[in-house]
């Protein structure tokens, strides 16, 4: 009896494990300015000349696998590393969202415009300015990992600039077709 019940159960999930396909593309974030898990180089950090002047600039970021569906792209990019206020908050980056569904890249040095002319709208980073937030993370220490996450969405969200990190996560909650990572390591020379 046991050798039919093992037989059964096999049977009735080995179709649903074989749509599962292991080989199946998932959404990829690259970037061409460092390897994923690699040391991001200066320019894109605090370390750059003129960074806390000028601010540095965004790297390039690049993405395929979409999958179908997708209506916006969320990217969000923090210093899991960190706890703000002896709390779970992390150092937020830099947030866009509504990124046209058709998109497959943000260029290097994206503009610090609360909308951009795709229709893509970027927050406030944890310095309180709008826009890309280079990292900074402090030369004691091991390096801290910056976590570029992208989300592909179902829908677009209703939110302007003024939106929260939390305000993007709630508002995408049910809205999530897939997620690509890239991280990539920092923190300034001593």
């Amino acid at each position: 009896m046991k050798k039919l019940l093992i037989a059964a159960i096999v049977l009735f999930t080995a179709p649903s494990l074989l749509a599962q396909t292991p080989g199946k593309q998932r959404l990829t974030l690259t970037t061409t300015a460092f390897d994923d898990g690699g040391i991001i180089p200066d320019r894109y950090t605090m370390a750059a000349p003129n960074a806390k002047t000028a601010g540095a600039t965004s790297p390039k970021l690049t993405w395929d696998f979409v999958p179908d569906g997708t209506q916006s792209f969320t990217l969000i990019v923090h210093d899991p590393d960190t706890s703000i206020d002896k709390s779970n908050e992390q150092v937020l980056h830099w947030m866009v969202f509504n990124i046209p569904g058709t998109a497959r890249e943000l260029a290097e040095g994206v503009p610090a415009n609360a909308t951009l002319p795709n229709g893509s709208i970027q927050a406030m980073n944890r310095a309180k300015k709008v826009g890309y937030l280079g990292m900074g993370a402090a030369a004691v220490g091991p390096n801290h990992h910056y976590t570029f996450e992208l989300y592909a969405l179902d829908t677009r969200l209703p939110l302007g600039p003024d939106a929260t990190q939390a305000d993007v996560e709630k508002a995408m909650e049910g809205h999530i077709l897939m997620k690509g990572v890239l991280v990539g390591r920092f923190h300034l020379p001593n």
